[in-house]
């Protein structure tokens, strides 16, 4: 079930096929125009909260911690359910983010909570 939902940074090319892409970073990316993303939807608000997003930046030695609170932060986006009503229809997911972190940002999180969300349901 884990490739029902695929991770992968905005910078890198995009494949063209049927998965549904969602960008899912608060801020737009750098670089990055609006007809590069055409046709990808923009989930800003399944990002972290701009609070908890500066905090992280400024103790980015902390990622247990961002992790446990952006979890928190999901528990409470009503945005999540469209993503889980995809998922249970066995559609795959792309999550586009713009951390050149690979190991440590928050689609890894969303991912994870998405995966949790529809194991437990």
């Amino acid at each position: 079930m884990h490739s029902q939902i695929r991770l992968q940074r905005v910078y890198d090319p995009i494949p063209l096929s049927n998965i549904y892409c969602y960008l899912v970073d608060r801020l737009w990316p750098r670089g990055i125009t609006k007809q590069r993303l055409q046709g990808i939807i923009w989930l800003k608000d399944i990002a972290p909260s701009h609070e908890l997003r500066r905090w992280y930046h400024a103790n980015s030695d902390q990622w247990q911690l961002f992790y446990h609170k952006y979890w928190q932060e999901l528990e409470k986006k009503p945005v999540v359910s469209t993503l889980i009503t995809l998922l249970k229809r066995r559609k795959t997911i792309m999550l586009l983010y713009s951390s050149p972190d690979h190991e440590h940002n928050h689609a890894i999180i969303l991912r994870d909570f998405l995966l949790n969300k529809l194991n437990n349901q």
